[in-house]
């Protein structure tokens, strides 16, 4: 916005100092003050206003000589915006510079020549000022000056106010027989399952996207409150906490909203909520893959825990017998996963953890891998108080997030390393990371290594060349059941997994086979892999399970009758 051509500012002075400004452009002339003096500036803020001065924000167009401010700051105990793009003037009156300390800290001044980018900054401050309506205050003067920008800002101003934002966006949840849904959506590979869970319940869904974490970006925070009143949701999904900030700004505003968030775990939550202290609220229920999370989440304050277990896409994993596939993928038994080899080595060097902390590493994380504690400070505090002291004494929670980590990511090499090395002499097919080849490089019966596949587009098909899939489940989940023993059998294809106390609760035995120890693990390969009809017979009823009970239509399906338990208005029939 360009002032008008040839703008000019005279001072006006008398014997006690600034009397006055004259501005002339385009052959007019005007003073600020004129004859009215301070009453005239005073004037704007006299008048009542609806529903009282400290339910609204105060926008003032204009600083003037700060008559209008001051009187707007003793009758106002709430923050208080000035919009005045005339810096040169601002700085000859000095209308804020005067103010106290106090009251200054209270001023948002935008000082911007753009009226979208002055929208921009005082939207912004309503968000961070419980979405309370604003109240433009115009000097008459600026007016005069610049119609076209602060006779317009005046407008969009009082539309604004008059839209009632936050009366529109909180709005009754799980009114109606089928709940509307947000989902907060990353690269997280499980979205795009959800998302088809929802077209397969034929709920009305909308996508968020969250383009690199930063939920305080403005963009994202529009769009979501945008959302918010135009798609009217009953609740938002994101997993792992996604789009959730540690600074707690999502919290607060879905809060304001009144708008329910699940966030579902599918990795172990432990990992995560370590960052997230000031992310607590009863707007939230945390949903886990592990039943042995729930206690240990209530304990951390979350109200609302549920037990979801991982699910499987029936229509990605189904059985393609006829579907040609590469010869390098027939296999008697086979082994998809990572070695963790590199992994824990990343996690190692990039946490640069004190000595006394890596001395006891490999021991630490073997304990772990062997013990079943869930927790990894939990188990150090009562087994290595040294390492528990050098754990507490890591400079900040990510610090000790990073070597909950890599005590996990160690368990679980150690483990995956001591199981898949049992089966090799059946020279099972090995498909992952070439730590693998570096773990076995001594070892006299050598397996078929190939580089990992897709999970999406490959995955499906290789399950079915293999007459047995081996699976070994990560140490970050010492109770629950990994997402191979849904995604196996849906492709109708056999699936040796070690047992899992949830298990039970999933399968009933004679749908799944198990070893109960990698030493039992060999064994019971051969006895498989020499009985075609067992397998199949198996095969058979754990795909009547799993597309039964265990799809992600029927995780969503539960997880959206708990949000309307805990939200729900009117409560459910």
């Amino acid at each position: 916005m360009s002032l008008p051509a040839g703008l000019t500012f005279t001072p006006v002075y008398n014997g006690a100092g600034l009397a006055d400004v004259l501005a002339r452009a385009g052959g007019r002339e005007f003073a600020m003050l004129s004859g009215g003096g301070a009453e005239r500036e005073e004037a704007v803020v006299c008048s009542p206003v609806p529903g009282g001065l400290d339910n609204s924000l105060p926008v003032l167009l204009g600083a003037g000589f700060g008559h209008a401010l001051r009187k707007l700051l003793h009758n106002h105990n709430g923050p208080v915006a000035v919009v005045d793009k005339e810096t040169d003037l601002l700085s000859l009156t000095g209308a804020l510079a005067a103010l106290p300390a106090e009251q200054r800290r209270r001023v948002l001044l935008v000082d911007t020549p753009d009226i979208e980018a002055a929208l921009n900054a005082l939207t912004r401050w309503q968000d961070n000022n419980a979405g309370k309506r604003f109240l433009p205050l115009p000097l008459p003067f600026y007016l005069r000056l610049d119609r076209a920008f602060y006779g317009a800002l005046r407008e969009r101003l009082k539309a604004s106010a008059a839209f009632d934002f936050w009366g529109r966006a909180v709005l009754p949840r799980f009114a109606g027989a089928k709940p509307r849904v947000l989902l907060l959506t990353s690269k997280y590979f499980l979205i795009g399952e959800l998302e088809r869970a929802c077209r397969a319940l034929n709920l009305e869904h909308k996508l968020v996207v969250l383009k690199d974490d930063a939920i305080a970006r403005t963009d994202f925070v529009q769009r979501l409150l945008e959302a918010a009143v135009a798609f009217r949701p009953d609740c938002c999904i994101t997993l792992n906490h996604m789009g959730v900030d540690v600074e707690g700004v999502l919290m607060d505003l879905l809060a304001r909203l009144q708008l329910p968030l699940a966030s579902w775990f599918v990795d172990n939550p432990h990992l995560i909520v370590h960052l997230y202290s000031r992310c607590v609220s009863p707007w939230t229920c945390i949903f886990t893959w592990d039943a042995d999370n729930v206690p240990s989440l209530r304990r951390a304050g979350f109200e609302h825990v549920f037990y979801l277990p991982l699910g499987t896409d029936p229509e990605r994993f189904s059985p393609r017998r006829n579907a040609a596939a590469p010869a390098a993928w027939d296999a008697e038994i086979s082994f998809v996963g990572n070695s963790m080899l590199h992994k824990v080595a990343g996690r190692l060097k990039n946490g640069r953890f004190p000595r006394r902390l890596l001395l006891l590493f490999r021991e630490v994380s073997r304990a772990f891998m062997e013990c079943e504690d869930r927790s990894v400070a939990d188990f150090l505090r009562a087994e290595y108080p040294a390492a528990f002291a050098g754990y507490m004494a890591l400079p900040d929670n990510e610090a000790r997030l990073a070597y909950e980590t890599a005590v996990t990511w160690q368990a679980t090499r150690l483990y995956r390393n001591d199981c898949v090395r049992r089966i090799l002499p059946l020279r099972p097919l090995i498909v992952g990371d070439a730590g693998w080849k570096t773990e076995f490089r001594k070892e006299i019966h050598q397996p078929r290594y190939m580089d990992a596949i897709n999970y999406y587009s490959e995955l499906p098909l290789f399950y079915t060349r293999s007459a047995v899939n081996f699976n070994c489940t990560s140490k970050q989940m010492k109770g629950a059941v990994n997402q191979r023993v849904f995604d196996v059998p849906a492709a109708g294809a056999f699936v040796l997994t070690d047992w899992r106390p949830q298990m039970e609760c999933l399968f009933e035995p004679h749908e799944m086979a198990c070893y109960r120890s990698p030493e039992q693990a060999p064994e019971l390969a051969r006895h498989y892999m020499a009985r075609p009809r067992s397998r199949g017979k198996i095969i058979r009823a754990a795909r009547r399970r799993v597309l039964a009970c265990h799809t992600w239509k029927h995780r969503l399906a539960e997880l959206l009758e708990k949000m309307r338990q805990v939200y729900g208005t009117p409560a459910p029939a």
